[in-house]
């Protein structure tokens, strides 16, 4: 055996045939050794003295890991808020990709991100979010690979214009999702306008806009019915339109976005017309004294409070004794047994009410579309 000894050994070359491995002690301690393989093996290493590149760890070879922190091809269990799960799985597992370390944020698991940020719209905070709200058009550009949540609400319709009640007019689309994949590429975003409202002579209104984020598309909502004469269909949308007097359905809505909108009365000379379809609802249907009401909105906090929005607008009515429909919760507008209904109100997407007789008909309220991702 070869050594180098200073008072104890310290450093011990064992190069005389045996298994040719270096050992380091301290005292008589041995505290480290290196094989003739070039394997290192330590009892104890301290992380602030080392320099130089250190060999690959893999993480099957990990033990004694905390008990918030898991390396499995599966989700763990009953997960608590801040807890750490790397997917070793070769594909997705609970919207986590594979290879990819993720947090859980008291109600999912999030994937942990290189700061992912992003510019576009109007930025603001809360919650542990940050969160990108745009009223109109833009381009929002993440800076790297992530994962964001959104919102997308379409204009809302507009209402017609007629001889007798006239129909509300549909919501906007509506719709919302997590975990959506994002690319560090500008990404446009539109936001869809309020569909018109029929001016100067009797016909209908018109559809609400698209909004779009990405690869989503939520439709405008579909036109309150008018015109001369009766079973005049309230336009198809993201949520319906609602008919005029005397016809038997409603626009019809998008799956997933919307519902129909309302039917009106069908007694001559006592007229409520249909209300418009919301995002949670259908319109109701027009009676021999009343308008519909529209159909209720859906809520959503992604603003960081919760905001209903898409709602459908209420049936305009026949004259003064009758009542008209209430807007849906949501924006939409109220409709009227005297004058025009009321317009959806801005950025909820929410549809326009039906007018009386003879008057000009509103215009639906404009959509929104907001993104938020976990702040950094």
């Amino acid at each position: 055996m070869s050594s180098i000894a200073s008072n104890a050994e310290d450093l011990i070359l064992n190069a005389d045939g045996g298994s040719s491995t270096v050992k380091i002690k301290i005292n008589g301690t041995e505290k480290a050794s290196i094989s003739s393989a070039g394997a290192f093996t330590s009892t104890t290493i301290d992380a602030t003295k080392l320099t130089g590149a250190l060999p690959a760890i893999s993480g099957a070879a990990l033990t004694s890991l905390p008990s918030d922190v898991a390396v499995s091809a599966t989700a763990p269990g009953s997960p608590s808020e801040g807890d750490l799960w790397f997917n070793s799985s070769s594909s997705t597992v609970s919207g986590i990709a594979s290879k990819s370390l993720a947090v859980y944020n008291a109600t999912a698991w999030k994937t942990l991100q290189n700061s992912f940020s992003a510019t576009g719209g109007t930025v603001t905070t809360s919650g542990g979010y940050t969160i990108h709200t745009f009223t109109s058009s833009g381009t929002f550009t993440p800076n790297v690979l992530g994962t964001v949540d959104y919102l997308v609400v379409a204009g809302g319709g507009g209402a017609g214009m007629g001889d007798g009640a006239v129909g509300a007019a549909g919501a906007g689309g509506f719709r919302t999702g997590t975990d959506f994949s994002v690319t560090a590429t500008a990404i446009t975003v539109t936001v869809g306008a309020g569909g018109a409202g029929r001016t100067g002579s009797n016909g209908n209104g018109s559809n609400g806009a698209n909004s779009v984020f990405s690869t989503i598309t939520s439709i405008g909502g579909g036109y309150g019915a008018g015109g001369s004469g009766d079973a005049q269909t309230g336009g198809a949308g993201g949520s319906g339109g609602g008919s005029n007097y005397d016809s038997t359905a409603g626009g019809a809505g998008t799956s997933g976005q919307g519902n129909n909108g309302g039917v009106g009365s069908a007694q001559s000379g006592a007229h409520g017309g249909g209300g418009g379809g919301g995002a949670s609802a259908v319109g109701s249907n027009g009676t021999t004294s009343a308008g519909g009401n529209g159909g209720a909105g859906t809520a959503s906090s992604y603003s960081g409070s919760s905001v209903t929005y898409a709602g459908g607008g209420g049936g305009g009515a026949q004259g003064g004794s009758y009542t008209a429909g209430s807007g849906g919760a949501g924006g939409g507008g109220n409709g009227s047994n005297s004058g025009s209904g009321a317009a959806g109100t801005a950025n909820t997407g929410g549809g326009a009410g039906g007018s009386y007789p003879g008057q000009s008909g509103a215009a639906g309220g404009s959509g929104i579309v907001i993104i938020r991702y976990l702040t950094p």
